[in-house]
């Protein structure tokens, strides 16, 4: 099956057509009855709440043997996992502390995985969050959404490769996953015409509550595309994948006052449930093989990027945020492209 890098662009509109074709015209899929995560070690971000939550549920149902929880606040995180606990009493759960916004935790994290771990099959990017007002991290000088949805997200994987390709089973590639909206394809970003790039991230006046979301993630795409083609499927199978629009998760939990009643009637309209929603995060893990590597995944399929990355254009951006975003991560005492030569 053709990759996403080789399929043809969509050209039709996100909304309303490819809204209403994932939201009411798709058929859910269930990973099949033989899905066994037996013996696995798995890492996945935002563990305790919303979709990590109910993907931790998943991975422990198909009996994941050792769970990593990336949480922020530890006493939260080990809230959560008491309750998984209970249920999968058999099961290896831990709480590591993880705060996206931070260059030294996710650091860290990544250094104890490598340190303590003498396994890990799976790695889950999914912790995310969606600002409604500017503000700069003190501590990386960055815009908090992209901080965390992009810079924190693209670092962490980067520093997870080594330790999936050499803690996995020989002959077994590692599964890294990152979690992305295709909300991307209908981002402005007019950042795109920036040089630098990056930078204007960090300019109030480029900052849009409604796409800033949208725009990190897309910042995501354009870079997972350029990831893929350091990385062997033989080693590690990178995706991307898109659970749709999801009700009861807290991402929306910072919009304004007057536009919590119509996301409220929105997503019990239109949105899918956590369940159906976790279980593309499973099919991308462990029903997908290496076909997907590479690929974006969109109702349980291997679905073209955004369209702007087929263009002159887009492949400009892509190489010019690439190289933006390694000296980023160079400037932070991380060498990413070592890395990623080593890996």
């Amino acid at each position: 099956m053709p990759s996403s890098k080789e399929l043809p662009p969509s050209t039709a509109p996100w909304f309303p057509n490819q809204f209403i074709t994932n939201q009411f015209r798709t058929k859910h899929q269930v990973p099949p009855k033989d899905t066994d995560l037996s013996g696995k070690c798995v890492i996945l971000t935002g563990a305790n709440v919303g979709l990590g939550f109910e993907c931790a549920h998943q991975l422990l149902f198909y009996k994941a043997s050792r769970l990593i929880m990336g949480v922020r606040s530890s006493t939260k995180g080990e809230a959560a996992a008491a309750e998984l606990r209970r249920q999968y009493p058999k099961a290896n759960i831990e709480v590591w502390v993880l705060d996206m916004s931070s260059y030294d935790s996710v650091r860290a994290f990544a250094a104890r995985a490598g340190n303590e771990l003498h396994r890990l099959d799976i790695a889950i990017m999914n912790a995310g969050m969606a600002a409604s007002k500017f503000q700069v991290l003190p501590g990386t000088g960055h815009e908090e959404t992209v901080q965390v949805n992009y810079y924190s997200t693209m670092l962490l994987s980067i520093l997870l490769l080594p330790v999936l390709k050499q803690k996995s089973p020989v002959g077994v590639p590692g599964r890294l996953t990152i979690v992305t909206s295709m909300l991307s394809i209908a981002s402005k970003f007019p950042q795109k015409k920036e040089t630098p790039l990056l930078p204007s991230f960090d300019d109030k006046k480029f900052f849009d509550p409604v796409d800033i979301y949208p725009a990190s993630k897309f910042l995501g795409q354009l870079f997972t595309w350029k990831l893929t083609d350091f990385v062997s499927a033989d080693d590690v199978v990178v995706n991307l994948v898109e659970p749709g629009f999801i009700k009861g998760t807290a991402l929306h939990r910072d919009v304004p006052a007057f536009v919590k009643p119509f996301m409220y009637l929105f997503k019990a309209s239109s949105a899918r449930t956590m369940k159906v929603g976790a279980s593309t995060y499973i099919d991308a893990v462990a029903v997908k093989g290496k076909e997907s590597h590479g690929c974006c995944l969109m109702n349980w399929d291997i679905t073209p990027y955004a369209p702007f990355q087929y263009t002159p254009e887009g492949k400009e951006v892509m190489d010019r945020l690439w190289r933006e975003t390694l000296e980023e991560f160079n400037l932070i005492g991380v060498d990413a492209n070592g890395i990623l030569k080593s890996s």
